[in-house]
């Protein structure tokens, strides 16, 4: 594999890992009422709508003109992604998420291989590209983690699982290597 193949296959992956990482949080969210988007377990804890929010507001930050100016935008006001009542509706928050998925896919989708060499900046510190997008990826998965494990300890026994559900791995790994040997 060339290093253009390398780098062309690094954003396909990429976008692939983000889409997952989506598509995981919508699946958690998806079972859950509008009042339990607001739980809050404790002080120091966010709610899922607030975790959204602050998804939202971060995505839109750091990948709105992505490649020209800073990832940190003067008009960001993160400390207000950390605040939110449960008057907001569902349809808005699911908005400003949806669109700002949306941003990060589409300037992804804009980059060549060549660029993930060239220089970004978050909050005024260089990154190339492809570490720029490393950093958002795992800040993305954990807040992920922490929906997933807010929505599944909502919904306790009512959970569906998002992966294997317990006691069946030997059983999904028999089927997939029944598939396998088709």
């Amino acid at each position: 594999m060339t290093s253009l193949d390398l780098r062309q296959h690094y954003l396909e992956e990429v976008s692939r890992q983000f889409r997952g990482y989506k598509r995981l949080a919508e699946g958690a969210i998806e079972q859950l009422s509008d009042q339990d988007l607001f739980v809050i377990l404790d002080a120091e804890s966010n709610s899922i709508a607030i975790l959204m929010k602050h998804i939202a507001g971060n995505l839109r930050s750091r990948f709105t003109d992505f490649l020209t100016t800073d990832g940190e935008k003067p008009d960001r006001q993160r400390d207000q992604e950390f605040e939110m009542t449960s008057s907001t509706p569902r349809a808005e928050i699911v908005r400003r998420w949806e669109q700002s998925w949306e941003i990060l896919f589409s300037t992804i989708k804009s980059l060549s291989p060549a660029d993930l060499e060239r220089t970004v900046t978050i909050r005024a510190e260089p990154h190339t590209v492809l570490q720029a997008l490393n950093r958002a990826l795992a800040h993305y998965a954990s807040h992920i983690g922490q929906i997933i494990f807010l929505a599944k300890h909502l919904r306790s026994a009512e959970w569906k699982t998002l992966s294997i559900p317990r006691g069946k791995s030997e059983e999904v790994n028999a089927q997939m290597l029944a598939r396998q040997q088709k």
